[in-house]
């Protein structure tokens, strides 16, 4: 006999990229920083003291929040730390969508979004990016059309790489009657020359609400710390009503604390992961592998047919160097590969060469 709810036992649960031991293992399959966190950060780790670990962290993290809004430029009451920014996003449904409302993702994107929605028990639609990975012009007018409750947007876009402006955001939040989630767990690898910032739409809009994650830009991601940037009226409910008790611990605020107090240090590292980002996109397109344009610490190409995704894929994999496939419509003949360090991006392109020419 099963006690599942009828929804869970029928879904399937996220398949997250995989993790394997070895110090020989090159991953680039999980988009992780190819660089550590700052010293501050180290140094904050070798600061604690275990006896303060037998007492409850503060409950709202309010320190951190308060360096987070100064980061941001915004109050400290438009800041909600998480665990994870994959917290955040389980709070978002479970305060604000119902399990007859929809909320509206594009096609592909993070593939969580669906699991998530499933776990709800509300309606998902996924509205079809064009062949080239931009929006469809018709995007608002069947966002609105769907009488959508949420609509959620990782921006930049993962798993292509693909930027949306700020401009473009502002008119869909002022379009929409829902809530807009923009997800901006990359948004550190922008360039700056575009100028990129959707911080001040939270100002604009009480139906925005932006998620940051110190996962990719702070590497961070074995802490699980997010936090998100939003109107008050959107924050509270979730701060006050459905967030759990101490939902971020001891350790971790005192390490996204540093994180964001050494941001510069963590500026250095975006800007190397841009120039290789920019170096292994040039030599994976010699390589016959056309790349996206990508805004983030990742590039997904595709693979030629005469070569196959899931091959290439499987035979990086027994040379101990790993990849992103995605099985499912339209990603089947492409990989997602994180930008790593210089040496292991060349002996990234040192297998490929190898394996397409066997």
């Amino acid at each position: 006999m099963s006690f599942e709810r009828p929804n869970i036992e029928k879904m399937q649960g996220y398949a997250p990229g995989e993790q394997r031991d070895g110090s020989q293992v090159i991953k680039l399959n999980t988009n992780e920083n190819p660089y550590p966190a700052s010293p501050q950060v180290e140094a904050a780790l070798r600061a604690i003291q275990i006896e303060s670990l037998r007492r409850y962290p503060p409950p709202l993290a309010n320190t951190f929040r308060t360096v987070a809004a100064k980061l941001h430029g915004v109050a400290t009451e438009n800041i909600i730390p998480t665990n994870g920014g994959d917290e955040l996003l389980r709070l978002l449904l479970t305060t604000y969508v119902d399990t007859d409302e929809t909320i509206v993702i594009s096609q592909p994107s993070y593939s969580l979004y669906p699991v998530l929605a499933e776990i709800r028990g509300c309606k998902l639609l996924e509205i079809p990016l064009r062949d080239d990975w931009a929006m469809p012009d018709d995007f608002l007018d069947s966002l609105l059309k769907s009488n959508a409750k949420m609509c959620i947007l990782v921006n930049p876009h993962a798993p292509t790489g693909a930027l949306l402006t700020d401009e473009y955001l502002a008119q869909l939040a002022a379009g929409f009657a829902g809530i807009l989630v923009i997800d901006e767990a990359y948004v550190d690898f922008v360039d700056p020359g575009l100028a990129y910032d959707a911080v001040p739409l939270v100002k604009a809009f009480d139906n925005v609400l932006i998620l940051r994650s110190l996962s990719k830009g702070y590497s961070l991601a074995g802490l699980r710390f997010g936090y998100g940037v939003g109107a008050t009226s959107l924050l509270d409910p979730m701060l006050y009503k459905t967030r759990d008790s101490y939902n971020t611990d001891t350790v971790s605020q005192h390490l996204a604390i540093a994180a964001l107090e050494s941001v510069a240090y963590a500026r250095d590292t975006w800007a190397k992961v841009r120039e290789s980002r920019t170096s292994l996109s040039k030599a994976l397109n010699e390589l016959g592998l056309a790349t996206s344009p990508s805004q983030t610490n990742f590039v997904l190409c595709q693979v030629p047919k005469s070569i196959g995704a899931q091959p290439l894929y499987l035979a990086l994999k027994e040379r101990n160097i790993l990849v992103r496939h995605f099985d499912q419509h339209r990603l089947q003949d492409a990989l997602r590969i994180s930008i790593g360090s210089d040496s292991e991006n060349g002996a990234l392109l040192e297998a490929i060469q190898q394996i397409i020419g066997s």
